[in-house]
């Protein structure tokens, strides 16, 4: 008997327990259905307030060709349109907003999203690079973007503009983002200037938004023309207005290869150099961050063409330019890569916006890597200078190499791929001289206090070990009777040989 009423009580829990847990579901499902549909009715309303365009007069596409240029307004762009004025008034729900924004919102948490929805962002240039960077922004968050572009959408464009279109050719790049990312992010205020930059107009072009009155938090350099990249980057160091620089994307295929890098460290592409030389003419010399390839040029890659000669038959190159200063030679354009640069250079503006953590591989110890490369190059030089000389002390004295540390990094990441050429070991890395000289490596210029001492050392000359072995290279080769043969076996010799051919195929890019 008491066994029965024991298993009855427990029955009896189980019984309650299990209706608590249903009814749990069931309110809970109640709440969240409820929830869905207060928010499918806010989206409702929302649409439902647009006016319908039926009832809207041709006059209103009538106006918002006007707006577009020379392509017409679709029915489509008219409800982007009217839902963006609504938007910019205020009336837009903003859980809408947040919803769209969600995975950036747990990604940079409420606080980071907050200060990028209130950022304010000037983008120079909206070709290829600028335009995904400025569909990336806005998409993110960032409500407030000033695009400032000279230039029209050209048929040639579409193999890498972010949203142009047939229908856009013919239109103004400010004017075509603005009408397409508005259907995407309709409560983003576009400000359009459809001029091109130069130092006199900097002070109106990069002004404060007009009705906050703040200075723009960033400013991306998507420039291809080196004049006014100039201009825009040195405006900007000397006003301290945060700014990231795109170096050329043309003839790169490599996104493997892009990083971003300050600009004294960006010497591996041909657009960052020539920017590089004249801002330090300029008093600029670092600061300023970039993305840019450490991609290399070569037999077989894309190069910028030639000017046809027909071309030169109708006068001055110079004059069949679109704008003066600007290049007439076409340049090869992968269309996946203006996009990998836009897109990176999106990013580091919202990390640095937000202030989310970003410690670029680049920056952590690699210069100093490459300083003591050529620390190790110099040391080399001379040790072999003096043993070629008895030992004579003053012989090194203000001895010069004709090697830079960018050529250490080209060395080392490019012809070695960060590994010893003899063993492939990948730590403790340095550089030295594959064989021992047959005759003086010293180069004399002038006389007395006026004289120039350097080294003959060429890319082709280095090859990269550890330190280990390089140590034994230097005392059995460079300063004894053995020659690399000896040392290695005939596969690892063949094998260092052809690095080494394939080093001074790039003298002439240097």
């Amino acid at each position: 008997m008491a066994s029965f009423l024991e298993r009855a009580s427990s029955s009896s829990k189980v019984q309650l327990a299990a209706t608590a847990i249903a009814s749990g579901a069931v309110v809970a499902g109640v709440i969240l259905g409820y929830q869905r549909l207060q928010q499918e009715e806010r989206l409702h309303q929302l649409k439902g307030s647009i006016p319908s365009l039926i009832e809207e007069s041709e006059a209103a596409l009538r106006r918002l060709n006007g707006i577009h240029g020379g392509t017409q307004a679709d029915k489509e762009d008219l409800r982007a349109t009217l839902l963006a004025r609504r938007a910019q008034a205020g009336d837009y729900d903003d859980e809408l907003i947040l919803e769209q924004l969600a995975r950036n919102r747990v990604f940079l948490t409420p606080e980071g999203l907050d200060k990028l929805r209130s950022a304010f962002v000037i983008i120079v240039g909206c070709g290829g690079v600028g335009s995904h960077c400025a569909a990336a922004l806005a998409r993110s968050g960032v409500s407030r973007i000033r695009l400032i572009d000279f230039d029209q959408v050209t048929l040639s464009s579409l193999n890498r503009h972010a949203v142009a279109t047939l229908a856009d050719v013919g239109t103004p790049k400010v004017q075509c983002l603005q009408r397409r990312l508005l259907a995407i992010a309709p409560w983003v205020r576009f400000d359009l200037r459809q001029e091109k930059f130069w130092d006199q107009a900097a002070d109106s072009l990069l002004a404060p938004w007009e009705d906050v009155g703040r200075p723009p938090n960033f400013v991306v350099d998507a420039i291809d023309n080196i004049d006014t990249k100039v201009a825009l980057l040195k405006y900007c160091h000397d006003h301290e207005l945060p700014v990231i620089s795109s170096m050329g994307a043309g003839c790169k295929s490599d996104p493997t290869r892009i990083i971003v890098g300050d600009i004294g460290t960006s010497t591996d592409d041909g657009l960052s150099r020539s920017t590089r030389r004249r801002l330090k003419l300029l008093g600029v010399t670092k600061g300023i961050p970039t993305v840019y390839s450490t991609e290399k040029t070569g037999e077989g890659k894309a190069e910028l063409l030639p000017l046809p000669e027909d071309e030169f038959q109708k006068g001055q190159v110079g004059d069949l330019g679109v704008l003066p200063d600007f290049r007439v030679r076409i340049l090869p354009v992968l269309g996946t890569m203006p996009a990998v640069f836009g897109y990176t250079a999106a990013n580091h503006v919202i990390l640095s916006i937000t202030g989310y953590p970003h410690d670029y591989v680049p920056a952590k110890g690699r210069e100093k890597m490459y300083d003591g490369l050529l620390a190790a190059v110099q040391g080399g030089e001379e040790r072999i200078l003096r043993s070629m000389t008895n030992g004579d002390p003053g012989i090194t004295l203000g001895l010069k190499i004709p090697i830079t540390a960018a050529d250490t990094a080209f060395l080392v990441e490019e012809i070695f791929k960060g590994r010893s050429a003899i063993t492939g070991l990948t730590t403790r890395l340095t550089l030295v001289r594959w064989r021992k000289p047959t005759s003086s490596i010293l180069v004399r210029i002038g006389e007395g206090a006026n004289e120039q001492k350097s080294s003959n050392v060429q890319l082709k000359d280095v090859v990269c070990m550890t330190k280990e072995e390089g140590i034994r290279h230097d005392k059995e080769v460079l300063r004894g009777d053995k020659t690399p043969e000896h040392l290695y076996g005939s596969d690892t010799v063949e094998k260092v040989e052809a690095l080494l051919r394939d080093a001074a195929k790039y003298e002439k890019y240097r």
